[in-house]
């Protein structure tokens, strides 16, 4: 029952997102119906309404962005609309120059510029479209306040208002606007990607790219090609990659910090600092000394020399074996990645209170009891959504892989990828080889997106943290 109520809950979440999209179009025909002609013609000529009732500069604000659009779309906008329906039809080559008697470069269509036009054509338009209904809103606000009879706001006290009672909207326009260039445009751009076949055989200006739909991930999921049964296997290790490298960092965590805070343990800041220094160090430092020394003449290697464990001339294949290596990442994770849970767990630990444990203690629970029946649940409630985080982020854990192993031993029967790697280092593989197959890894990118999303909203709704946090105690 309780897998049905999140389920209904999910898909609510989703009804409420469309129903609040749907209010925000259903604004404009709405206004249309109780605006007057100034109103109905601001739909038309932005900040008309402002203009004629006496707010001037807000009234051409509208107008001169209303004019710039237009402008762009005559000048840029509307070629670039046309060009991402083919993304380019002239094909860079030699043609013969007839004045000169010699071939020459006949300069083509760039399918990356073409296709960088058009998106930043889409979100120009889609930024129009939010200016757009905000005029006619405060068109319609002006006809509100003349009807009243009040006095519109000038300009200056349009400016203070969003210094006193939209502070937010000025403290969130730089940030916003980061967001949407530096991040939102180059992912929609990437997502582009997935659906055409820009790969070595079609990189401008030499070559064009086309579109070619949904043929990458039919390649990638379902056809019998090596790169398919490449995705599979190394889907699996992602995900078995990151269950262990999250649960056993978590136990070990919480097991760490329990022993350090254990009544009787002396010097507590000496060992939490001791574990705190793995952190401290960079990662990628400590993951290349590890790797310098599990490789097959390495020193652990010469080490067990030395000891007569192994003979003079053989070695443990830490890192050159499919199964030693994926064992020895994941024995390593935990160096890196204990001390964290068990800087996160300490506070928590440190805030169960102690009557749970002396009443525990006096019905005759025993050590185990006490920390299945008090400390995990108490610490799981609390963890849950950083345990979800850590999960995701092992996902696309790319420093261990990459620093430690390379993604190796490499395989004849994958397609430009490793026995330990991941699906976010063969993602790298396929951007960076000699490939340069653009198409399939911005795809793959895309499935572990959807992957990530889906668990991490699934998951997290059916936690305690989210359906029952006022309920514990």
């Amino acid at each position: 029952m309780e897998g049905n109520d999140v389920n209904k809950g999910f898909f609510q979440s989703i009804a409420k997102g469309f129903k609040g999209i749907g209010r925000w179009f259903m604004f404009f025909g709405q206004t249309f119906l109780k605006g007057d002609i100034l109103t109905k013609i601001s739909f038309i000529i932005m900040g008309l309404s402002n203009l004629l009732r006496g707010q001037i500069i807000k009234g051409l604000l509208f107008l001169v962005i209303q004019i710039s659009y237009i402008y762009y779309m005559i000048t840029k906008g509307l070629s670039s609309f046309a060009g991402l329906k083919t993304l380019g039809t002239k094909q860079q080559g030699m043609v013969m120059d007839e004045s000169l008697g010699i071939f020459v470069v006949q300069q083509g269509d760039n399918s990356m510029l073409i296709l960088l036009a058009g998106v930043i054509a889409i979100f120009v338009s889609v930024l129009f479209i939010v200016i757009w209904r905000a005029s006619i809103k405060a068109g319609y606000e002006a006809q509100i306040l003349k009807e009243q009879g009040k006095k519109l706001p000038d300009f200056l006290q349009d400016i203070q208002t969003y210094f006193d009672a939209k502070l937010n909207r000025t403290l969130m326009a730089l940030p916003l606007t980061g967001i949407l260039l530096f991040t939102v445009l180059p992912l929609f751009f990437m997502i582009l990607i997935a659906f055409t076949n820009f790969d070595n055989a079609h990189q401008p200006p030499g070559n064009l790219f086309t579109w070619v739909g949904f043929q990458n991930f039919q390649t990638i999921l379902l056809s019998g090609e090596t790169i398919a049964k490449t995705f599979w296997p190394v889907l699996g290790w992602t995900l078995t990659w990151a269950v262990f490298a999250t649960f056993l960092n978590y136990i070990g965590g919480i097991l760490l910090a329990l022993l350090i805070n254990k009544d009787g343990v002396r010097f507590k800041g000496l060992w939490r600092t001791i574990f705190v220094i793995s952190i401290a160090i960079p990662q990628f430092v400590s993951l290349l000394i590890v790797r310098t020394m599990l490789n097959d003449n390495g020193s652990v290697n010469m080490l067990l020399r030395e000891l007569g464990i192994i003979g003079p001339k053989e070695f443990l294949p830490f890192l050159s074996d499919p199964t030693w290596a994926r064992i020895s990442v994941i024995i390593v994770n935990l160096w890196v990645g204990i001390p964290y849970t068990m800087l996160s767990t300490t506070g928590i630990l440190m805030n169960i209170p102690k009557d749970l444990y002396e009443a525990a203690r006096v019905d005759g629970a025993n050590p185990f009891v006490i920390f299945v029946k008090i400390t995990m649940p108490y610490v799981f409630f609390v963890t849950t959504p950083y345990l979800i985080t850590q999960f995701i982020g092992n996902i696309n854990n790319f420093n261990v892989i990459y620093f430690l192993t390379g993604g190796g031993p490499m395989s004849l029967a994958y397609y430009q990828a490793g026995k330990t790697d991941l699906l976010v280092t063969w993602l790298y593989k396929l951007t960076t080889g000699t490939m340069k197959d653009y198409s399939y890894a911005s795809t793959i990118g895309i499935i572990v997106f959807i992957l990530s999303a889906v668990f991490s909203l699934s998951t997290y709704r059916r936690t305690a943290s989210y359906k029952r946090e006022e309920e514990f105690q």
